[in-house]
């Protein structure tokens, strides 16, 4: 499997409307494919939309994309809210959940990594020996590295129910040794970023 999140830098003040739009197109693109979740963001950047597709092959995405292209109705008509469009292309850890859909937040952080190169699976294997453990105060919902885009990038997202939910539960996991699993320490990770997102009204992942 490989996952694409697409990232949208939309104009101040249009976020509710591109939303309303890409939303009433929906169903015409998930006759192809299905959205896994679509967010915007609360903290961080402004005016961002993020949405998340999963794909079973990169032949199965330019077959599904193609086929999308052909639709009366897709893409959504929000060309004109749109200043910059990204692209990414992930795999998912060996322990990363299925993107079903899942009421756990509203709340969600995605923290994106980037690791001195060669170091995902020094990476992997360091979770690996502590994500059951932390996924028992809080639901993962992703853990990711990048195959396209930026390189040597890991993705982790969370969900949570509110903001003082995310303080109790991260302070937990450290206070308790459950968590973090030691990448930054260890000098494999160069440099952090976080985001705080919440769903849109049509997200399967909310």
């Amino acid at each position: 499997m490989i996952i694409e999140m697409r990232t949208y830098q939309l104009r101040p003040a249009t976020l509710a409307e591109a939303e309303k739009r890409f939303g009433a197109a929906l169903p015409i693109r998930e006759k192809h494919s299905r959205l896994a979740a679509f967010w915007h963001t609360e903290i961080g950047p402004l005016n961002q939309i993020m949405h998340v597709w999963p794909y079973e092959s990169f032949e199965h995405r330019a077959e599904v994309r193609a086929a999308a292209a052909k639709e009366e109705g897709w893409p959504p008509p929000i060309r004109e809210f749109t200043v910059s469009q990204q692209s990414e292309i992930f795999i998912p850890a060996p322990f990363s959940p299925n993107l079903d859909p899942r009421d756990v937040g509203p709340i969600f952080e995605i923290r994106a990594y980037t690791m001195i190169p060669g170091a995902i699976p020094e990476m992997i294997d360091r979770w690996s020996k502590k994500i059951d453990e932390r996924q028992k105060l809080s639901p993962l919902v992703g853990a990711w590295y990048s195959e396209f885009g930026a390189l040597n990038k890991w993705v982790h997202i969370w969900a949570y129910r509110d903001a003082a939910e995310r303080q109790r539960i991260r302070a937990e996991a450290v206070a308790r040794g459950l968590w973090p699993p030691g990448g930054a320490a260890s000098g494999i990770v160069v440099k952090q970023e976080n985001l705080m997102v919440m769903p849109s009204a049509f997200s399967p992942l909310r």
